[in-house]
């Protein structure tokens, strides 16, 4: 279509990070916030929950939407969903009213971001899809990287509520950027999905096999990211004793070699296809849970082997999420808003249930972290291998 792939990438990038800013910014106030609603932290977490279910839903929703009506108006539709549903947190006064417009708030998100890869499928195709998407989540990853700083920050200004100013700021900012800088991207002289056909069109996706298998990579991987996200804090501060000021640096390492990832996974497809980074970012994140795993049951966990392994594992997503995400596609560029809806929608449950397995029982172990994140890694691997094991030789 003749757009610039940074500037697209930048553009799309831009708009992706809402979700991580929305969901890590406002972590640091949660208690103060608890103690402003006059409910529990734990009750109060819940809102991150709520986010999650919202936003699986909301990409479900305006995924196929966004097919039939374009990519503009859906996505300027989300952010101002979003700016709105923020405005309205800063004067929650109950639980009740903190968690549905948390979810509203999410609705507006999964709008805005289910469009990020279909439009990267509008403009580009195979590997030029997967080094955009890669530069997209390079780009992304300095979200969760600097949310909680900025959190931090807003709270110790003016306290809980200007976090959620901030976030209507950026969406309203976005709002512009986008609504100036994007194009449609779509081909608006295709044919508009009726709702039943919208089905179908989930349906098809949910019967194709291969791509079936690459839902399933992203999916497991998510899921494992977000049981080491969910432990974090009991991990480093209560069983390895580090200080608050030191577990953000421990806990962003993370996003750095995720981004590591994604350079080298823009190098390796020079000579590799997607598929086969895809499958290698597999096996190494499996290789990384059974470390987790083996250091945990001989009993010699200590900090200065967990955190390498987690460093491991999570930074395999980098060579995961961008080519599964450009491989599935491949296979459904007419519907690729749906197709990435069902993604999105599968990936965030798939996380808010590593989650909930992880905290649930409220073990002070790390047992919990590790087999989900092993479990995880299993359900990936045998996913892809099995799933598109019949068109392998045909890559």
């Amino acid at each position: 279509m003749g757009l610039n792939p940074r500037k697209v990438a930048i553009l799309v990038a831009a708009n992706t990070a809402l979700a991580p800013f929305a969901i890590d910014a406002y972590l640091p106030a949660i208690g103060v916030m608890a103690d402003s609603i006059n409910a529990s932290i734990h009750h109060t977490e819940l809102s991150i929950s709520m986010f999650l279910f919202g936003f699986a839903l909301g990409q479900l929703c305006f995924g196929p939407l966004s097919d039939r009506v374009g990519r503009k108006p859906v996505l300027l539709c989300g952010l101002v969903v979003f700016m709105l549903a923020s405005l309205a947190i800063t004067s929650a006064d109950s639980l009740t009213t903190l968690l549905v417009w948390r979810f509203v708030q999410a609705l507006g998100g999964g709008a805005c971001v289910v469009n990020s890869a279909a439009i990267v499928r509008d403009c580009f195709s195979g590997r030029e899809a997967a080094k955009v998407m890669s530069t997209m989540a390079m780009i992304m990853m300095l979200a969760p990287l600097v949310a909680p700083a900025v959190g931090s920050g807003l709270l110790y200004i003016g306290g809980w509520w200007l976090i959620f100013v901030f976030l209507a700021v950026y969406a309203g900012f976005l709002l512009w950027l986008l609504g100036t800088r994007l194009p449609e991207t779509r081909d608006m002289s295709l044919p508009a999905a009726s709702p039943r056909q919208v089905i179908r069109n989930y349906a098809s996706v949910l019967k194709h096999r291969e791509g079936m298998g690459y839902i399933c990579a992203v999916a497991a991987s998510f899921a494992g990211l977000f049981a080491f996200v969910t432990a974090s804090p009991f991990l480093y501060l209560d069983y390895f004793g580090l200080s608050p000021s030191t577990y953000p640096f421990v806990f962003g390492v993370n996003v750095l070699v995720i981004a590591l990832s994604n350079r080298v996974n823009i190098h390796l497809l020079r000579k590799r296809t997607p598929q086969q980074n895809l499958r290698f970012g597999l096996t190494v994140q499996l290789i990384a849970a059974l470390g987790l795993v083996l250091v945990t049951l001989l009993n010699v966990a200590s900090i200065y082997l967990v955190v390498p392994l987690v460093m491991l594992f999570t930074g395999m997503i980098g060579l995961i999420t961008p080519n599964a995400i450009s491989s599935l596609l491949d296979h459904f560029g007419h519907i690729s808003a749906t197709a990435t809806a069902l993604l999105g929608g599968v990936q965030f449950s798939c996380g808010a249930l590593a989650g909930v397995m992880v905290g649930l029982f409220q073990v002070e172990h790390l047992w919990p972290m590790v087999l989900t994140m092993l479990s995880a890694a299993l359900v990936g691997n045998v996913g892809v291998r099995v799933l598109t094991k019949a068109n392998r030789l045909d890559r």
